[in-house]
């Protein structure tokens, strides 16, 4: 059984991308907390399945909810479905992302409109579609990248960019419901051990020699800066991009 305090009990959650990596550590943390959480996932229905059945494993209450972050109303209707099945809508976080490098020259104009539409259009969508449905006290949370801030490699403008756009779309939604005391905030992992960053991949020694704490980050690290940023206590807390990188921008 899980050590965590029950802080999220009757509460509930979305989690755009919350079947792997960062996004599934934040799932899981929020359901260990006692929150009824729903996901999204694009592809694979198997680890969709496994994590839900885990959840429910440990007592908790987990929905998983096929959608697909490029799609407008696929995000829509992942909103709407959470509220009906789980009854209200506590939580948003949005983790779904992915991640191109190219350089400009090779960088096509189809892979710039995918990433845009999944890493930034998608977390807008979602924040738009929980609008009408999330009492005060809500909590809006965007995933982002340190490379939203200082890219360092070559051919990573449009992943940069997309994560820079994040840093400002959060601030302008902070300030569109801060009156109904609904926070908005962004967390910007540093390299993080995910399936993003295999344990053998060739780049893997360059990077952790750029990590002052000399090691990569864990998902469940993320994860513990997402269940602050959800709870009563970061209820002053909004508006702000939060870095998590071991040093890495230090």
């Amino acid at each position: 059984m899980s050590t965590h305090s029950k802080r999220f009990e009757n509460k509930t959650a979305l989690v755009t991308g919350g079947s792997r990596g960062i996004g599934a550590a934040i799932v899981r943390r929020l359901a260990q907390e006692g929150a009824a959480v729903a996901f999204t996932y694009a592809a694979s229905d198997e680890k969709a399945k496994a994590l839900v059945a885990s959840i429910e494993a440990d007592g908790g209450r987990a929905v998983a909810i096929k959608a697909d972050s490029k799609n407008a109303a696929d995000i829509q209707r992942a909103v709407s479905s959470t509220v009906e099945q789980l009854g209200s809508l506590n939580i948003l976080v949005n983790s779904a992302g992915i991640l191109g490098l190219g350089s400009v020259d090779d960088f096509s104009i189809e892979a710039f409109d995918e990433m845009y539409a999944v890493n930034v259009r998608a977390a807008f969508i979602a924040a738009k579609a929980a609008s009408p449905v999330m009492e005060r006290g809500g909590r809006i949370i965007t995933i982002g990248s340190v490379a939203g801030s200082q890219s360092r490699f070559p051919g990573s403008s449009a992943y940069s960019m997309t994560k820079a756009a994040m840093v400002g779309m959060i601030r302008g939604l902070a300030l569109d419901f801060a009156s109904r005391g609904i926070t908005v905030n962004n967390i910007q992992p540093g390299p993080t051990a995910t399936d993003m960053n295999p344990a053998d991949a060739p780049y893997l020694d360059s990077i952790i020699g750029l990590m002052p704490v000399g090691r990569l980050g864990t998902a469940d690290e993320i994860a513990s800066m997402a269940a602050y940023l959800a709870s009563d206590e970061a209820s002053f807390v909004t508006g702000a991009s939060h870095t998590v990188d071991g040093g890495y921008l230090a």
